[in-house]
């Protein structure tokens, strides 16, 4: 039981240090195709790769209404009666929108103008997962204006990403 155990860390331990240096790899190539990506608070390298791999190319969106539904954080009309409010997406690819969830989580925690903005959604009357949700709009608006803009990688650089990220 012990040799197990011993072989089970060992494991354990190789495995978090392939996970360090995958991570660093992306990091480098993230840095290399969108470093403006990276210089936005909250976006990590894992993040940003997650973004330029579902975003795949320059022009794949028409709008960042486009984007944000293919994100799943455009919002969904769910009134009745005198009711009149929006809901949470959950249609579209779920990836992108667990890159902006955990954004959207490390702003509220760190940046005082987006808890400034969640307290002012709260003050209106929104729930807090309300606010939560338009927050992941203008996150994601701003992430598609930034990796859209004069700076962005050039067509299929994204591509790349994934065939060197298959390579290694």
């Amino acid at each position: 039981m012990t040799a197990r155990a011993l072989r089970s860390t060992t494991q354990r331990i190789q495995a978090q240090a392939e996970a360090k240096d995958l991570k660093k790899d992306i990091h480098a190539l993230v840095a290399e195709l969108a470093p403006e990506l990276l210089g936005l608070l909250g976006v990590g390298p894992i993040t940003a790769a997650q973004i330029l791999v579902s975003r795949s190319h320059q022009g794949r969106f028409r709008s960042e209404a486009a984007f944000a539904s293919f994100a799943g954080v455009s919002p969904v009309p769910a009134s009745s009666g005198l009711t009149n409010r929006h809901r949470l997406n959950r249609s579209g690819d779920r990836q992108p929108n667990r890159a902006l969830h955990t954004i959207t989580l490390i702003r509220m925690r760190l940046d005082p103008a987006t808890k400034a903005y969640v307290a002012r959604r709260i003050t209106e009357g929104k729930t807090v997962r309300d606010a939560q949700r338009c927050l992941k709009r203008v996150i994601c608006r701003r992430l598609f204006k930034t990796s859209n803009g004069s700076t962005a990688p050039r067509p299929g650089a994204s591509w790349t990403l994934i065939k060197r990220l298959d390579t290694t």
